[in-house]
């Protein structure tokens, strides 16, 4: 980040005066706010900053497969045969395959009405 004032720099800037220049009053409270405005963004900055740090380290740890995540997070499906997995997948099959003709029938009548 290219930051070319800093809140200090801001409070030790002196200008010049100069006759029927501008409110010396009016510009240090306008320079005020600035400054707090300044350490405000510069506050916000830092916390994403951590923040950024802190989920970069959350994803470096998290598992790039979901599927073998899941795997080992849901042991009942981890302690599963192979054979038992293939088995429930021929009987999910099975199942869409009965809804899908469930819905023919219910919804074909429907449509050719």
């Amino acid at each position: 980040m290219n930051v070319k004032y800093i809140p200090k720099d801001i409070f030790e800037k002196d200008f010049k005066v100069a006759m029927r220049g501008y409110d010396r009053s009016e510009v240090d409270e306008f320079l005020d706010d600035v400054i707090k405005d300044y350490e405000a963004f510069m506050a916000e900055i830092e916390r994403l900053k951590a923040e950024n740090t802190n989920l970069k380290k959350a994803n470096a740890e998290q598992p790039k497969d979901m599927a073998s995540a899941y795997r080992k997070t849901n042991s009942f499906y981890a302690e599963q045969p192979q054979a038992v997995k293939s088995s429930q997948t021929a009987t999910n099959l099975d199942i869409l395959k009965r809804i899908s003709r469930l819905e023919k029938e219910v919804f074909g009548k429907q449509i050719r009405e």
